[in-house]
């Protein structure tokens, strides 16, 4: 019993050193040192670094989509090639690749700027507070989001949020040609004046061009505001709902009363 006692208050002088303490005075309480680590597991120690921006993840990972996002496989080529490339500056500074999510053969492809912080920790388009107005703005169109796709001019987020450049877009813009391609949407709506320039080349700013059909290899483009805008000026959200009811009356639907 003593030498437990003494080995004990050995322990907790070393542990006062460690912390700096040199003098102990009577009225100083006994605290019990803190746990010492405990040695890494095999299973532990056997898992990867966790993955940091700019940097590619262990075991080749980059060359995939995160696993949480679901892709048809007719897209998945495409989800691999921006997951692993490398072709702009953007590619440095990303956590996940957002290849953008969706059907094959939808009536609506959403087209945004790029992605967020959110969609960059999570490599899903849309899931931010923008999102989450996109969302409803869908559902209020008698759509679920799974019904819909959501996607981006950039697959890669600007630092800080930022418009992508012109060289960005020009980079990157060749993933959604292809992937418009394979989707073949009834109809696209391009949100904001990135999304417009990026894929329909158009000059005029959003708030003259909204409102206003284009077209993209031979499908109808309505252009309109983006729901991050729509946050910071709610007096446009009746705009925006008179561009999706355009939409819906051009897929010979009506919003669900």
């Amino acid at each position: 019993m003593k030498d437990t006692v003494s080995h004990q208050a050995i322990e907790y002088l070393n542990y006062l050193k460690e912390q700096g303490i040199s003098h102990v005075p009577r009225t100083v309480k006994r605290q019990a040192p803190p746990p010492r680590p405990q040695p890494a597991s095999r299973s532990t120690a056997a898992q990867s670094p966790p993955h940091t921006p700019g940097q590619m993840p262990p075991n080749g990972a980059d060359a995939l989509p995160k696993p949480a996002l679901s892709i048809p496989a007719a897209l998945q080529p495409i989800a691999n090639e921006i997951a692993a490339c490398h072709r702009c500056p953007l590619a440095a500074t990303r956590t996940y690749t957002v290849p953008g999510q969706g059907p094959l053969q939808p009536d609506i492809l959403f087209v945004g700027e790029g992605p967020g912080a959110d969609e960059d920790a999570q490599g899903i388009a849309f899931i931010g507070r923008a999102g989450k107005l996109l969302t409803k703005m869908i559902t209020a169109m008698g759509y679920t989001r799974e019904e819909v796709f959501l996607g981006n001019i950039v697959k890669c987020r600007p630092p800080g949020n930022r418009a992508p450049t012109r060289e960005e877009m020009a980079d990157c813009i060749p993933y959604l040609k292809q992937q418009i391609a394979i989707i073949q949407p009834k109809t696209i709506i391009c949100m904001g004046a990135t999304a417009a320039r990026g894929l329909v080349q158009e000059t005029l700013p959003i708030g003259k061009a909204r409102g206003h059909w284009r077209e993209f290899e031979g499908i109808p483009v309505m252009l309109t505001f983006h729901p991050a805008y729509l946050l910071r000026d709610p007096r446009k959200k009746k705009d925006c709902w008179a561009d999706l009811k355009a939409v819906l009356t051009r897929l010979d639907k009506a919003p669900p009363k």
